[in-house]
This record gives C-alpha cells, sequence and structure tokens, in this order.
C-alpha cells in the first residue's frame, strides 16, 4: 500500500496521525498502515479537487476560452464538455473519444452524488459519536447503545459509498486516459501532414536536385555498408544490418550529436533502461491508447507489464515521476542516446524502401522540465538545439508547425524539422519537438513548488503545481544517416564526402569511396 506514496506525504500524514503512532502497540503495523494510506489519499484528493475548483471558477461566466489557460482534467471534461469536444474535433479523433466525454460526464454526476451521499453519512455519523459520550456521561446506556448502531449503520454506508466511488474512479480513469491534450491557440486547424504550417527554411544554397542523385540505401550498398539479406536473416523485415564505414559514420553521428548537446547547450548525460514498466508508458502518453505500436516483453518489472523503449523521452521524464521539484532548479534539461523500439502498426505498406521507417533505431532525444511560464520560450529554445547540429552538419530543412489533426496526443503544440532529401526530392521529417504542456506532469505526480499571490491579498504562499515538460529528437540518428549519405554523396565520382564536423569523429577519414564488386 506505501510503495505508491511519496516519502513527504507518508512522513507528513505521520505527523498528523500522531495519535496513531501512540497507539501503534494496540493497533498493530497493518492497521497503523491502512489508515496512513487513507488519510494520505483523502489529503490528495482533496489537494487535486482544489485545484480543479479554482480552473472551474477561472472558466465560470466566460463566453470564449483560451486552452493555453487550462488544463485537462475529469472536472473539466463533466463541467464544460463542450471545450473538450472541440478540441477532439480540431484534431479529428473518432467517435469513441467523443463518446468516453459523456461517459465520463455520466460517471462523474454518479460520482458527484456518491459523494454528497457518504459526507452526510460521516458527517451524521460525527454527530452521533459525540452524542454517544453525552448520553454515556448521563449514564444513559440504552440510548447510547442504540446511537452505537446508527454510527454503525452510517460507517457502513459511508464505507459502501467509498468503494463505489473507487470502481468509478477505475471506470473514468480508464476513459480519460485515451482522450488526447489540449491544442495550443497557435496549431492552425487542418486534417492532416498537408496542412502543416512553413515556419522557416534554412540552407536554400545547400539544397541539391536532380536526377543523378541517388537513395541512401543504393549508396550504402556501393560503400557495402548495408547489409538487408543478413538483417532478414535475423529478424525480418524493417530492420537492418550497418556494416564497415557506414556502421562507423552512423556511430560517428550519435557521438557528435551527444557532445554538441552536452558541451554545448548543457544537458545532463544520462543512461536509461531500455525496458520500461506499464506505468511510466501510461505517464507519458503512449499508453493505453497506443499499445498495438509498442513491443510487449513477456517479463514484468516492478510487478508490472514491460515494452521495449519507444522513445528515451519515456525513462527521462519518468525520473522526476511522483516527484516535488524546486522551482530554482527548473528548468532541467536531460539528453540521451538510446536505440528505439517501434513496431509501426499503423505504417504498414509506408516507406518500405531502405533504412527510413525501421523498427528499431537510434535516436538522440533531449527532454526539459520547466515552469507554465517557461514553457513556450523553452520549446523554442529545444527546437533551436535541434537545428543547430542541422546547421552544422550543413543539411537543408525546414521548420514545420504541425496542424490539429498532425499534431501528436501528448503534445499541445508540435515542431517538425524537415530534412531535404535529393535522392527522393523531397523534405522528410528528421526531428519531432513537442510542447505537453502539463499534461504528461498531470498523468505523473510531476510538480514543482512556488509561492504565488493570494487574489484578495498581497501575502505570497507555497503552492504546489504541475510542471510542464518538453522532449524532441535532437536527432534521430538513422535520419540522420540517410541524409548525409543523399546530400554528401557525387554520384560522377563515386565518392561519399564526410562532413567537415564529423571528419573528427571518423578518424581524420573525410571520403569514403565505393567499393567495386
Amino acid at each position: 500500500k506505501m510503495k505508491n506514496l511519496k516519502l513527504s506525504e507518508i512522513i507528513f500524514s505521520m505527523i498528523l496521525s500522531h495519535r496513531l503512532v501512540i497507539g501503534f502497540q494496540k493497533m498493530g503495523p497493518q492497521s497503523l498502515v491502512s489508515q496512513i494510506c487513507s488519510r494520505t489519499s483523502q489529503a490528495s484528493k482533496i489537494r487535486q479537487e482544489n485545484i480543479l475548483r479554482a480552473q472551474e471558477a477561472r472558466l465560470a461566466g466566460r463566453k470564449s476560452v483560451n486552452c493555453d489557460e487550462i488544463s485537462l482534467n475529469t472536472q473539466l471534461v463533466w463541467k464544460f464538455p463542450e471545450i473538450v469536444l472541440k478540441n477532439l474535433e480540431l484534431r479529428n479523433s473518432g467517435e469513441e473519444s467523443k463518446k468516453s466525454v459523456y461517459k465520463i460526464g455520466v460517471l462523474m454526476e454518479k460520482r458527484n452524488k456518491l459523494i454528497a451521499g457518504r459526507d452526510a453519512a460521516l458527517n451524521n455519523r460525527k454527530k452521533l459519536s459525540t452524542e454517544i459520550g453525552k448520553l454515556l456521561s448521563k449514564k444513559l446506556n440504552e440510548e447510547a447503545d442504540k446511537a452505537k448502531e446508527e454510527v454503525t449503520k452510517f460507517k457502513a454506508e459511508a464505507d459502501k459509498s467509498n468503494n463505489e466511488i473507487d470502481a468509478l474512479d477505475k471506470d473514468i480513469n480508464d476513459l480519460f486516459m485515451r482522450l488526447p491534450n489540449l491544442l495550443d491557440s497557435r496549431v492552425k486547424q487542418g486534417e492532416d501532414e498537408k496542412s502543416n504550417e512553413l515556419i522557416c527554411e534554412w540552407g536554400a544554397e545547400y539544397v541539391k536536385k536532380g536526377e543523378d542523385f541517388l537513395w541512401h540505401d543504393d549508396i550504402a550498398d556501393l560503400l557495402k555498408g548495408w547489409d538487408p539479406v543478413g538483417s532478414a536473416k535475423i529478424s525480418g523485415s524493417r530492420f537492418s544490418v550497418l556494416k564497415g564505414s557506414v556502421a562507423k559514420l552512423e556511430r560517428a553521428l550519435s557521438q557528435f550529436f551527444m557532445d554538441v548537446h552536452t558541451n554545448k547547450h548543457g544537458y545532463e548525460e544520462t543512461s536509461v533502461p531500455l525496458i520500461i514498466s506499464q506505468s511510466a508508458l501510461e505517464g507519458t502518453g503512449q499508453l493505453p491508447k497506443f499499445e498495438e505500436d509498442l513491443f510487449k516483453t513477456n517479463h514484468q518489472v516492478g510487478g508490472e507489464n514491460s515494452y521495449l523503449l519507444p522513445t528515451a523521452e519515456v525513462p527521462l521524464t519518468n525520473l522526476y515521476r511522483e516527484t516535488i521539484l524546486e522551482e530554482k532548479d527548473l528548468p532541467i534539461s536531460m539528453v540521451a542516446l538510446t536505440p528505439c523500439f517501434r513496431a509501426e502498426a499503423g505504417s504498414y505498406g509506408r516507406d518500405t524502401k531502405g533504412l527510413l521507417r525501421q523498427h528499431q533505431f537510434y535516436k538522440v532525444e533531449l527532454v526539459k522540465i520547466t515552469t507554465p511560464q517557461a514553457s513556450m520560450e523553452q520549446h523554442e529554445i529545444l527546437t533551436s538545439h535541434a537545428e543547430t547540429v542541422l546547421k552544422l552538419l550543413k543539411l537543408p530543412y525546414r521548420k514545420m508547425r504541425l496542424c490539429s489533426g498532425d499534431t501528436g496526443f501528448s503534445a499541445r503544440m508540435c515542431y517538425d524539422l524537415e530534412v531535404w532529401l535529393p535522392g527522393q526530392n523531397s523534405y522528410r521529417e528528421i526531428s519531432s519537438c513537442s510542447n505537453c504542456g502539463d499534461f504528461q506532469a498531470q498523468r505523473m505526480g510531476l510538480r514543482y513548488r512556488t509561492s504565488l499571490k493570494s487574489e484578495d491579498s498581497k501575502k505570497t504562499k507555497a503552492t504546489i503545481m504541475p510542471c510542464h515538460t518538453i522532449n524532441g529528437s535532437g536527432i534521430a540518428v538513422g535520419r540522420a544517416l540517410i541524409a548525409v549519405l543523399e546530400n554528401y554523396f557525387d554520384p560522377i565520382e563515386k565518392y561519399l564526402e564526410i562532413p567537415e564536423a564529423l571528419v573528427p569523429y571518423m578518424g581524420g577519414i573525410n571520403k569514403l569511396h565505393c567499393i567495386s564488386k
């Protein structure tokens, strides 16, 4: 029962429950733990409901609502379903999501009535308990016994209501966890990637066009650095075996990205597990909605189902799960280089040629944890860091703001960086940088301590608020390898020029020549 409680909450509850500690020998450890957990759970619910009521008060009476100022939670779904339904419409969400909104509303109404009934029973029990003492002092034992029976009855009513509330909370949470984040007001309405908004382009002087430019897999084959037959023998389709100079180039890119982000941009290098628990994936939003895109293992970790890591965003963000941070310590900036595993269930038949869409690939992931006030600025900074490595490699790219129908489940707003690939004569995504607002933080209990001025006073008081989380590719190593192969290969002279920034990582080699068969 204690494992999901924060240490600070346990200590705080024990201080408040000093009578339980004093009576430890009479009650026994199991009873003591049960009461501490119960009180802590109630205190947590009270804090959460206070936050929700404050949001409800801010929204009351408004003719229009800016979603940038509010959070997605069950109270919003219940009290202001039109806001959530509008968001689902903008995202082109299916009918199941819209039905979930209505179901949550019905269940919340039922929950509210149960809470009212439970509170009435508890109030009656409290009054009678006080009355029993008075009756016993007057030696009215018969009346006191009747009152005790009533107290028992009211306790049973409250317990029954609590059990029903707990069951409802589970049903409500199951529905709520499948609803996507609210969109930023700057996100343009659109159905798919065709409606994405161009923010800027860089490197026009490096753009190469013409029929002579080859696909990356053809170039890798000429360099004798790609073995599709070998990978098929080992793992089937959508996996790759790289060899020799091409494998070394992939490693050079990884090291270059990590050095830039740690030495120049100030991120803390972090090595993380590659097997992830179910609750961690629920915290960042991959579960429960996108389980088919994950590789599930046949072993449990921490008593939970486990999955292969889809992106380092998951463990990096969850490092601070169920944590209260200090405002002075924010932002926190982390970077990790990991292999990523994606089942890509929804992309059957897409990008089957070459290395574009793989079940396994390396990626450098950037994550920031910050305050709501600094959120937009930190999102722009993180995105600029991903842009920096493309500029250092002199790879032409464009920056796109995704439209409402193309923005990811957990994101309020997302920038895609699309690199130019001359062999395909098109731009392709190489980095995706998302601001998730407090969506992930709410799900995983990631908060920070701040001081806020009360509306009716000049005094400030300590307040616990959800953090904002930001993540982005800094960048996808496999896609970067593709971009270097296609942009730096000379189709006439048949050699691959090594980008100047990568030469030190390639042991001073500045050209890779094709190997004759």
